[in-house]
């Protein structure tokens, strides 16, 4: 294992559950990469709704915070120090990738080894933490849980968002034809990412344009969830990664529905940085704060309006 020289660093954490307003920047002890660990030296978090969600105490039944709390569930940076375990990655790498519980919103943060991959090099730093969670979960919903393939056709509900905006790419790299939902000042946006057809969620109702799809990628949840099912072929699956989705509506209408929740793995992030590299994959950061800022950055995410990804930087 590799020394770290200071003892501390300066990180956001939460001391109760709350809004943005419980946010303090505060000094917080540095943490020590164990068996399998590596210490990464933050230079970019990504912001998820996950993040203000947990800390909102709505999900604390099946998923209790410790309080002081650091949110922050991705990230790139530099490997600071590893520890024992034989890990891929080793002090000085750039890399990219996710936290098990958060803590990218500070200098450093220990992860997994397992967990991080070497950063897109075509990639800035800010660039970069916009990607783990977000395009894994995309990758995972589509490829992994729906299997969907050359030729079939996908849904994707809140295509512009930062899950929905790496969806589109990977359903039309896949080969599938793509319709996306969206507001409307987002439709060229979207149609940019290579939906093949895009829908004004507020002017037109989705079931009038797609009729018969193979898979139905659902990032809203609520009523659009529950109507997508009308929209899906017989065999078809629903894959939902907000509320999971009720059985007994999908056993009614012959579909598959399932409810997932992210598995990092560096393996599919070197896939992902792959693409990025060819430039067949991209990312759209809409907007960058300063590590103190953060409560502003979940003030805008938490309008649900946001295009692309927040991006928090840490000097």
């Amino acid at each position: 294992m590799t020394t770290v020289r200071t003892q501390t660093m300066k990180a956001l954490r939460l001391s109760d559950y709350g809004g943005p307003e419980k946010l303090h920047l505060e000094d917080a002890e540095l943490p020590r990469p164990d068996q399998g660990q590596v210490l990464v030296r933050i230079r970019a978090a990504s912001v998820n709704p996950i993040d203000f969600k947990l800390a909102s105490g709505s999900m604390k039944n099946y998923a209790p915070l410790k309080f002081p709390w650091i949110p922050g569930g991705d990230f790139a940076g530099i490997i600071e120090a590893v520890g024992s375990g034989g890990a891929a990655v080793s002090a000085g790498d750039e890399v990219f990738g996710s936290t098990p519980g958060g803590g990218s919103y500070a200098q450093f943060a220990l992860t997994r080894s397992d967990m991080v991959a070497p950063k897109p090099r075509t990639l800035s730093f800010v660039e970069a933490a916009s990607a783990p969670l977000a395009c894994q979960t995309a990758w995972q919903a589509l490829f992994e849980h729906a299997d969907l393939q050359v030729g079939q056709t996908a849904l994707i509900h809140g295509a512009a968002g930062g899950v929905g905006m790496f969806a589109v790419q990977l359903a039309h790299w896949k080969g599938a034809k793509v319709f996306a939902t969206c507001s409307a000042v987002n439709v060229d946006f979207v149609r940019s990412l290579g939906a093949d057809v895009v829908i004004d969620y507020k002017g037109t109702s989705f079931e009038s344009v797609a009729k018969d799809v193979d898979v139905v990628l659902d990032l809203i949840g609520g009523e659009t969830q529950r109507r997508s099912f009308a929209v899906l072929k017989p065999g078809g699956k629903l894959i939902a990664s907000t509320t999971p989705p009720p059985q007994e509506l999908a056993q009614q209408k012959n579909v598959q529905a399932i409810g997932m929740h992210m598995q990092a793995s560096a393996q599919r992030l070197a896939e992902i940085a792959r693409l990025i590299d060819n430039g067949e994959l991209r990312t759209v950061v809409s907007k960058t704060y300063l590590l103190y800022e953060a409560n502003r950055a979940w003030v805008d995410i938490m309008s649900g309006h946001t295009r692309g990804k927040i991006v928090l930087e840490i000097p």
